[in-house]
């Protein structure tokens, strides 16, 4: 009852904000504007909290919270004095996928014996689905040259670690979406610059070997080093399993906002149709992704995990490869739109799933995955 009343309250503020806010843009009274978007934001998010059913939005809100100070004031996010926040994206990166590491095992790589087929049709589904998809996007709308080139990065880049969160959330195939992204992850310095290479190269120059490296500096090495630390040292750092999610969350949040805020004049222009562009890409993802696997003879269960594993993108990703190319203000834009609509399709979708149960010949454990909270790629 307390919690009830206390998100109506919220709510309630979150109103008064979002009036406020509009009266401040009819006045043209932008100073104060994007501060009263985000308050409105914010008040909805620490809301969500308080609902069971909405608690897996409330990163996703937090984002769009943090994005509106970006868009209305881009220039604290663009540097601090002489010091490019840009610089940070990087080493983030880093940091949340040494996190993704820590929360894998042997086990997670076992899935690929255990689980072969389910293994072989979700990475044939992530990587034959969503870099066409990307590109047919690409066909449809008139984006300028390197914005369009950053949709098909994202679209090339592996599954995002959120999915993991998703499957849980949807009561899918847990251990078959930890080894998807696991084994996704580990193709990317393959597959990310050869279909970069072959659909985005009449946009921007791409150096395939480059990429790679570049992938392998940020992505491979370390998950690796995630790895190794995890197996000499799983259970011995409790304090590294409770941070990692805050820093990963943190990270992520950070990322986006610094490539809304280096992009924001392209996003003006470009905004509302990279929207549509990322519910199409995104949702096209989740269908061809169920279908797939169900005309493969897989079953519901394991074709949700799969539908779930093709239509979520490691944005982080998308933004770190753009940083490298030295173009996050225009090819890291994509990244930037994308994640959040990702997040807020994989959690209504995972919810809605969640409320229509499969009929199990066994239960399935309800197990919080090791993984679970580095969300929100």
């Amino acid at each position: 009852m307390a919690s009830k009343k206390i998100s109506n309250l919220l709510f309630s503020l979150g109103a008064v904000a979002l009036l406020g806010y509009i009266i401040a843009t009819v006045q043209q009274a932008h100073d104060y504007a994007g501060w009263l978007l985000m308050s409105f934001f914010l008040f909805i998010a620490i809301g969500f909290r308080f609902i069971p059913v909405l608690k897996g939005f409330f990163f996703t809100v937090m984002i769009f919270a943090a994005v509106s100070l970006a868009m209305y004031y881009p220039q604290y996010f663009i540097s601090v004095g002489s010091f490019k926040m840009s610089v940070l994206i990087v080493p983030l990166m880093q940091i949340i996928m040494f996190g993704m590491g820590t929360g894998l095992g042997i086990k997670d790589f076992a899935g690929v014996v255990k689980m072969p087929k389910g293994v072989i049709v979700g990475v044939l589904c992530h990587y034959m689905v969503m870099p066409p998809v990307a590109f047919l996007i690409t066909r449809i709308f008139d984006f300028p040259p390197e914005i369009a080139a950053g949709i098909i990065l994202i679209g090339s880049c592996p599954n995002g670690l959120a999915s993991n969160v998703m499957s849980y959330l949807a009561r899918a195939n847990l251990a078959l979406s930890v080894t998807l992204t696991a084994i996704s992850t580990l193709l990317a310095p393959l597959m990310t610059p050869l279909f970069m290479q072959w659909l985005a190269g009449e946009y921007v120059t791409i150096s395939f070997w480059d990429m790679a490296w570049d992938i392998t500096k940020i992505i491979l090495i370390p998950v690796a080093a995630g790895l190794i630390f995890n197996h000499f040292l799983h259970g011995r750092a409790k304090w590294l399993d409770n941070l990692m999610p805050i820093l990963s969350m943190a990270g992520i949040g950070l990322i986006i906002v610094v490539t809304t805020a280096a992009g924001r004049d392209d996003l003006l222009v470009v905004g509302p149709v990279l929207i549509l562009a990322a519910l199409f890409h995104n949702t096209s993802g989740y269908f061809l992704g169920y279908w797939l696997a169900r005309l493969m003879r897989m079953d519901k269960r394991d074709s949700r995990t799969i539908a779930i594993e093709v239509g979520m993108q490691n944005a982080g990703m998308g933004s770190s490869l753009a940083l490298a190319m030295g173009k996050l203000s225009t090819v890291g834009l994509a990244s930037a739109v994308f994640s959040p609509i990702m997040n807020i399709t994989g959690s209504s979708l995972a919810l809605w799933w969640r409320a229509r149960p499969l009929k199990e010949k066994t239960p399935v454990k309800e197990e919080t995955p090791e993984s679970d909270e580095h969300i929100n790629d």
